[in-house]
């Protein structure tokens, strides 16, 4: 028996919408039921998501489509960047040049919710916090920075600069900074849990008994939802800052596994847009070989 995935209502719409923007009603009704969803459930969520403007609706019960708003598809595309980084790190393709990326930002009061949300920005991106409006992080986040920052009209309060002579008090370590400056156990965790989630879904999708559509829609699903929790609060600090072995490398590679295994059993019908996204990726991973050494 797998263990069991907890998905927001949310986060399942979000999931099964399909690269043209719509969702098929039969089929969220159908996953949400093999995840333990009500109807009514995904009927009261369908209806606050289009009371928000963010999806329409057209036709009745299971018959209708939902349709993303071109703000909607623009917020769901998940940062394929990152994922894509992380796989990159994992191959060994991307090796620390040994460079700490540093944001600082002076907002005035008077503009507190930019404040707020720019500095949960910055620790979305990878940034740990050093002291009073100053972040550190490992990774060139200068562009995903400044965007942030001239959405939310902070811009002009934003200092950017990087060094490789970091130090806090008498650590200047790098492995040792970042042991400090990121919650490590916890997100080592969470990728604990992802590999443990993934195994027994990899073992069906590998396995020789035949599964449905709806079968694969939900194995697909929880395996994006899982690996949504584990790499949000994971700041992909390079290999060489983690301990070895480090779980997240093994957690991906078999998500990247069930992902291979899930294109294989593809029929080739239209599918939702997450699963191009991570065949894409994890088709990729596999195409250049890590180097040795």
């Amino acid at each position: 028996m797998t263990d069991r995935i907890e998905i927001p209502t949310r986060m399942l719409v979000h999931a099964l919408v399909r690269e043209d923007g719509t969702v098929d009603a039969d089929e969220l009704y159908t996953v949400a039921n093999t995840l333990g969803m009500s109807d009514q459930q995904v009927r009261l969520c369908v209806k606050r998501l289009v009371a928000e403007g963010r999806f329409t609706h057209e036709g009745r019960g299971r018959k209708a489509q939902l349709h993303a708003t071109a703000d909607t598809m623009r917020a769901l595309s998940p940062n394929a960047d990152f994922l894509r980084h992380a796989f990159e790190q994992d191959a060994g393709r991307a090796p620390w040049d040994g460079v700490w990326h540093l944001a600082a930002f002076a907002v005035p009061e008077s503009e507190r919710t930019a404040r707020d949300s720019l500095r949960e920005t910055l620790v979305h991106l990878g940034g740990a916090p050093l002291q009073g409006g100053l972040y550190v992080c490992a990774n060139a986040w200068e562009p995903y920075v400044e965007e942030a920052a001239h959405r939310l009209g902070a811009h002009g309060g934003l200092t950017l600069l990087t060094t490789t002579d970091l130090r806090r008090g008498e650590i200047r370590e790098p492995a040792e900074l970042a042991r400090r400056l990121w919650p490590l156990p916890e997100i080592a965790d969470r990728y604990h849990r992802l590999g443990r989630l993934a195994r027994p879904r990899l073992d069906r999708l590998t396995g020789p008994a035949g599964l449905s559509p709806s079968a694969l829609l939900t194995i697909a699903v929880e395996l994006a939802a899982e690996l949504t929790r584990a790499m949000e609060p994971d700041p992909l600090l390079p290999p060489e800052l983690l301990p070895r072995p480090w779980p997240g490398t093994q957690a991906r590679e078999l998500v990247a596994r069930c992902w291979t295994a899930l294109r294989e059993r593809d029929g080739g019908e239209t599918r939702p847009a997450l699963f191009r996204l991570y065949a894409d990726i994890t088709r990729v991973r596999a195409e250049e070989p890590a180097e040795a050494g």
